[in-house]
Order: C-alpha cells, then sequence, then structure tokens
C-alpha cells in the first residue's frame, strides 16, 4: 500500500481511480483502528467484499455506501456528488405565480380544427365528397397546400 495520495482526476483509469479510492478507504478504516472483519460486520457485507473494495477491483455501489456510513463519511459523499442548483434564470422566472397547467406549443400556420374522435368519420364523408367539387376548389386547395410547411393529412380539404 503506497503512502503517497493521488489526486484524482478526469486523465486517470477508472482503475486507477478505483486503486485510490481503496487505498483511501483502507486508510480510513485505519485511522478508526478497524479490521477489516469488523467493518465487514458493522457494514454488513463480507470480508472478502471489503478486501476486493480496498484492494481497487469493481464493486456494487450499495456496498460501498454502507462502508461509507460506518466510517461516518456520507457527507462527503454528498459534496462529491451535490444537489444540482437551480439556474438563475430559472429563480428569476419563477418569481411569478407556478403555472398550473402546461400547454403544447403550436405553430401559428395550422392548429387543429377538430379532435380525433371524428376523424375516422370525417375520413370517409371527405373521398366521397372529393369528387363532387369543382376545378376551381383544388386550384385553391393546392395554392394552400403549397404555402403550408405542414403535409398534407386526410381531413385538410374541409379547411
Amino acid at each position: 500500500m503506497s503512502s503517497k495520495t493521488l489526486a484524482i482526476s478526469k486523465s486517470l483509469s477508472d482503475d486507477a481511480i478505483l486503486t485510490e479510492l481503496g487505498q483511501r478507504l483502507s486508510r480510513y478504516r485505519i485511522n478508526a483502528k478497524l479490521t477489516q472483519q469488523a467493518l465487514a460486520d458493522m457494514a454488513g457485507i463480507s470480508k472478502s467484499t471489503l478486501e476486493r473494495i480496498e484492494a481497487g477491483a469493481p464493486s456494487q455501489l450499495p456496498n460501498l455506501i454502507r462502508v461509507l456510513r460506518v466510517l461516518d463519511m456520507l457527507p462527503a459523499l454528498e459534496s462529491a456528488i451535490p444537489a444540482l442548483a437551480p439556474r438563475p434564470m430559472d429563480l428569476l422566472r419563477n418569481q411569478r405565480k407556478p403555472p398550473q397547467r402546461v400547454r403544447p406549443r403550436q405553430t401559428r400556420q395550422h392548429a387543429p380544427a377538430s379532435g380525433s374522435a371524428n376523424s375516422a368519420n370525417s375520413t370517409n364523408s371527405a373521398k366521397s365528397t372529393n369528387s363532387a367539387k369543382s376545378p376551381d376548389t383544388f386550384d385553391q386547395e393546392s395554392a394552400n397546400k403549397s404555402q403550408a410547411t405542414k403535409p398534407w393529412v386526410w381531413g385538410d380539404e374541409r379547411k
């Protein structure tokens, strides 16, 4: 075991970070005057699991949390991964009354004219009335379609 501590940074590999964390936990355990067996019993894990953690082998997160709890190091975990603070603009926006509901954004050119419950019935009637329209109506519809950015769907001929 090395007495020199290594600064954990992005440049280190996962294995190097696990090894450093294991060595640090081992030093904290020794500083608390606990044997591996005593710490493992208090944490509710096996001695071999604690040996693997201290050796830098991958382990499950709940096992690490149990060891940190026994060593009274959970506040260090809190400082390692702090809660996300609200953004300043969100704080300014939230000074107003909080919204009661969220509405979906609608495009300016096409807003749905009718509910989806009648769309199946209107599709059949649109097919039958399509052949009875005059040629001027079709020119009007094609002009509207070329201006629209939304692709044509059944029911658009009624607009």
